[in-house]
């Protein structure tokens, strides 16, 4: 039976989500490794993610699912969330583990992913209680021309030229926000909204506001980078410390497998060819 996971993990010490070959630590490892332990099947049940988050970001709304054999469940699946809890590291938690609706896919059911990036401009720096979660920008930031230069970029777009390419996946995206607010504390936060995310696209997208923010470009720029669709060696990656990945969201139960079969088409603009891959 399908059990849906409800994760949130510090990414500082992970090199991401999923299992790397020479033993580097993973999140998924760790909770696979953990499954197999507090099952007493010492089996690896592999986990399908939501979104796969690059070394060094953090999660608080990830989700995952597995497939356990309905006996094993009947047996653990009580008192699961509270044995993981006492097996797993403490920079990764599970809150919930649950048996998911029919047709439900922790990729490719999702409506859309939410990431915040966190950044400061104050000149001391950033609090070193936070360190591990938000970024210093040594020039003071404009968040109104970040929220102008984001406008063009919402929509759905090729967007080639935020994203590091890969073999058979296709590049287009619907944004469906991109915006800046700056908290009490001064701590800028950027919120950002699609449907599903391309490599780097986040911290792209936000390494161009920056440049905005701080007054080296222009805020018409980072619309003339995305209409070109091919990488701007201006644009920065930013470092992936600042980056959280906040919720993901999912249709209600009867419209699953219509999100399903939705998620898996190949997309393209109007008037273009398709493109290869799915999401």
């Amino acid at each position: 039976m399908r059990i849906r996971l409800d994760i949130s993990y510090a990414g500082t010490d992970f090199s991401g989500w999923a299992r790397q070959p020479g033993g580097r630590r993973t999140v998924q490892q760790e909770i696979e490794d953990a499954l197999g332990v507090v099952t007493r099947t010492g089996r690896t049940f592999e986990l399908t993610v939501a979104g796969r988050t690059d070394a060094g970001v953090h999660a608080r709304g990830q989700v995952a699912h597995t497939d356990l054999p309905e006996e094993l469940w009947a047996a653990h699946g009580e008192h699961l969330v509270r044995r993981l809890a006492g097996r797993l590291p403490k920079d990764v938690r599970v809150w919930r583990a649950a048996p998911a609706p029919p047709h439900f896919d922790a990729r490719f059911s999702a409506t859309h992913r939410r990431y915040v990036y966190r950044v400061t401009d104050h000149p001391g720096g950033v609090d070193p209680l936070l360190r591990d979660h938000v970024l210093w920008h040594n020039h003071p930031l404009d968040e109104a021309a970040m929220n102008e230069a984001a406008g063009p970029l919402l929509g759905e777009h090729d967007f080639a030229a935020y994203c590091r390419r890969r073999e058979g996946a296709t590049t287009i995206r619907t944004l469906r926000e991109l915006r800046w607010e700056r908290r009490p504390d001064g701590i800028l936060e950027a919120t950002v909204v699609a449907d599903a995310f391309c490599h780097n696209m986040v911290r792209s997208l936000v390494g161009a506001m920056l440049f905005v923010g701080d007054g080296h470009r222009a805020p018409e720029w980072p619309g003339r980078v995305l209409a070109a669709r091919v990488r701007d060696s201006a644009v920065h990656v930013v470092r992936p410390h600042g980056l959280t990945l906040e919720e993901v969201g999912y249709p209600p139960d009867g419209l699953l497998a219509a999100r399903n079969r939705e998620s898996r088409n190949r997309r393209s603009l109007p008037g273009a060819a398709p493109a290869p891959g799915c999401c």
